[in-house]
């Protein structure tokens, strides 16, 4: 039986970037692989794309209506056999899609990896990680450094270079003067105590 696995970490810790590495590994192998993304991920449209400045074009850019199962079973029926399935940012989908992507693993037998963050800016679950949590035969944590040298954990937001604690759940890093730094507990207490 394939596994359903949520590798997490805070941002910059090479999600992305290993993602992109795991495919290739695949593909170097003459395996075929499926990349999807959410289209809450406005980041580079149709592309991931890794703090290193590496992309590529996703094969799937998945909404918040669409049966994700649905669309890897056509893939797999018509276009080609799929032997891994990889989901970057998510945190973006709804439960209901996580549901799907386990269906994927254990009923179409194809190995699922999902690479996202845990907590928003505010120390809040995502929806799409809180169910990975629950139903991932395989959690992983990808790990990353605060600028203090602690390990980071959290996700401080920054609009216009300055650190804000409220606001809406997903403003994507790099769109409308938004960006996000990995943060240490302590870091992030001292910051938000700051404001």
């Amino acid at each position: 039986m394939s596994k359903l696995y949520f590798r997490y970490g805070a941002m910059n810790s090479g999600k992305s970037t290993n993602l992109m590495q795991v495919a290739h590994n695949y593909e170097e192998r003459g395996m075929s692989v499926v990349l999807i993304k959410p289209a809450t991920d406005k980041k580079g449209g149709d592309k991931l794309v890794s703090r290193l400045g590496v992309e590529r074009k996703v094969d799937l850019v998945i909404d918040k209506d669409m049966n994700i199962y649905d669309e890897v079973k056509n893939w797999n029926d018509t276009k080609c056999m799929i032997n891994c399935i990889l989901v970057d940012e998510v945190q973006f989908l709804k439960s209901y899609q996580i549901d799907q992507l386990f269906e994927v693993a254990v009923g179409l037998n194809i190995p699922v990896i999902c690479y996202g963050l845990r907590t928003d800016f505010k120390m809040q679950g995502f929806e799409g990680s809180t169910r990975l949590l629950l139903l991932a035969h395989s959690i992983e944590e990808m790990k990353t450094i605060c600028k203090c040298g602690r390990k980071a954990v959290l996700n401080g937001r920054k609009i216009n270079g300055k650190f804000v604690f409220e606001g809406e759940q997903v403003a994507i890093d790099l769109v409308d003067n938004v960006e996000y730094e990995s943060l240490c507990g302590h870091c992030y207490i001292k910051y938000k105590d700051q404001k």
